[in-house]
């Protein structure tokens, strides 16, 4: 005998959509709390007053302010993929759109740069899952990787087969570089961080297209071990 399948409940797609607005007033009002008055001094009961919602309501959706920032970590890289989106469908060689792709980056993260330094002493602690190498960090993690994934594959460049494999974890490892020299760049509008990102892009570009040579790819080969020697150790 065939047992039918339940049918599915017709209110359930209205009471996701409503949970998933709830829940982005919630980090919204976050985000602005955040810069208004600062990472540390932003409770949580602080928050859900300020969203209109109980505080367990808030508590239901994140668990605490290290989750709420795991979730601004998700919508920044949607964020950054959208911004970068114009080079990327546009350019071919790696050069212009590794240069877009970072300048999108800062265009997106400008508007939490005022808190950015705050927030990031608490990141900056290897046991905080607010590192952007933390177990709970990897979704937003393995994005990012992503956009510099497509970064290197749709572009023309010739790459050495296992460099292509390692180059967008580099390339989000130097990303993670830039980003640290912006949360501390106070000069007007970044700029400083803008002409970091000018400047170390045709640096990278001639040192990929220098990994080609025969005479270099020995040391390549003891880097690229070296890097997988470090991600293995435990």
């Amino acid at each position: 005998m065939t047992t039918a399948a339940a049918e599915p409940d017709p209110a359930e797609k209205p009471r996701r959509a409503r949970g998933e607005q709830t829940r982005q007033l919630i980090l919204e009002t976050a985000l602005r709390l955040f810069r208004e008055r600062g990472y540390t001094e932003t409770t949580m009961r602080a928050i859900a007053k300020e969203a209109g919602v109980a505080v367990g309501n808030a508590y239901y959706y994140f668990d605490s302010k290290e989750h709420l920032i795991q979730g601004f970590y998700d919508r920044n890289q949607v964020a950054h993929r959208a911004a970068a989106e114009p080079v990327l469908s546009t350019e071919k060689e790696l050069a212009p759109r590794l240069r877009g792709v970072l300048h999108a980056g800062i265009d997106v993260n400008e508007p939490y740069h005022s808190f950015a330094a705050t927030f990031f002493k608490t990141a900056a602690e290897p046991t905080s899952p607010l590192s952007p190498f933390s177990k709970e960090s990897s979704p937003a993690r393995e994005a990012a990787i992503a956009i510099f994934r497509e970064v290197v594959d749709g572009s023309n460049a010739k790459l050495d087969p296992e460099l292509r494999k390692e180059l967008p974890e580099l390339l989000w490892l130097a990303w993670m570089g830039v980003t640290l020299f912006w949360v501390y760049d106070n000069s007007p509008g970044q700029r400083r961080t803008r002409r970091l990102i000018d400047g170390a892009v045709p640096l990278i570009d001639r040192l990929v297209s220098l990994s080609r040579l025969r005479v270099l790819r020995p040391a390549l080969r003891q880097v690229l071990a070296l890097i997988e020697t470090v991600r293995r150790d435990d």
